[in-house]
């Protein structure tokens, strides 16, 4: 069995990508949740990724997910997923932010990725991407989705919000504890973090599962965009330029 630092998420999702599979021996303890309760999850989780096409691996959302039951009760505020597609992580979440007493947020425009002209070739992990994000790629009904999550998450929890970021995040206005960005564009990482940096509770959480693509490390790594945009300085991001995930941690908890 791999060793891994139980409080350290991207240790997680690494020690998962060197076994080249999800296993739910490796699954950390999870704070306040003993191994049955552990083992439980990650049973519901790998049942939702046998059922619903999903764009991720375990390691990413289950990093997330490990981040959200993390957070003190202090850090106030819902969990604000940023791309569904077909709702396999929002069901994930979905059961995640029930059992830590929080609402989740599912904001996606449900018709697939706006029209872009960004130019994405290949990924710091070496693979290509290009072609992959034309308009409407990644595109999962609303109703698709509800469906998913209802069948394999915890529904009642789930506020979806339809749109374009740049046409609903402006009225989006929850105090926000965990921000999960899968939105794939620089231009879309941009307005999320644009909305989203501001809501977000000190010692708050927001990942990106866009780590990888050259477009969006420019966005994170650019000091100007976050001193006039966001009126602060860069934040410590953790995996940058070097990891698929990329995690923030608001400062001043």
């Amino acid at each position: 069995m791999v060793e891994i630092d139980p409080h350290s998420s991207s240790e997680y999702e690494n020690a998962v990508r060197k076994t080249g599979r999800f296993s739910r021996s490796l699954a950390p303890p999870m704070p306040g949740l003993g191994r049955a309760e552990r083992m439980q999850l990650n049973g519901k989780v790998a049942k939702i990724s046998r059922h619903v096409e999903c764009a991720h691996d375990e390691s990413e959302v289950l990093s997330f997910m490990y981040a959200i039951f993390g957070l003190p009760k202090s850090v106030e505020g819902c969990v604000v997923e940023c791309g569904a597609f077909k709702g396999g992580s929002t069901a994930k979440f979905s059961i995640v932010a029930k059992m830590t007493g929080r609402e989740l947020y599912v904001l996606d425009s449900f018709e697939g990725l706006p029209e872009n002209a960004e130019e994405h070739t290949d990924s710091i992990l070496g693979h290509s991407v290009e072609g992959w994000f034309a308009s409407g790629e990644f595109h999962g009904l609303l109703d698709e989705v509800k469906a998913n999550v209802t069948t394999y998450g915890e529904i009642d929890v789930c506020h979806f919000v339809q749109g374009y970021y740049e046409n609903t995040m402006p009225d989006f206005h929850e105090k926000v504890a965990a921000v999960y960005i899968d939105v794939d564009l620089a231009s879309s990482t941009r307005t999320c973090l644009k909305y989203m940096w501001p809501l977000l509770s000190p010692g708050g959480v927001i990942m990106s599962q866009d780590g990888d693509f050259p477009l969006v490390i420019e966005v994170y790594g650019d000091d100007k965009f976050w001193e006039e945009e966001l009126g602060t300085p860069r934040p410590e991001i953790d995996g940058l330029g070097t990891r698929k995930i990329i995690t923030i941690v608001k400062p001043g908890a």
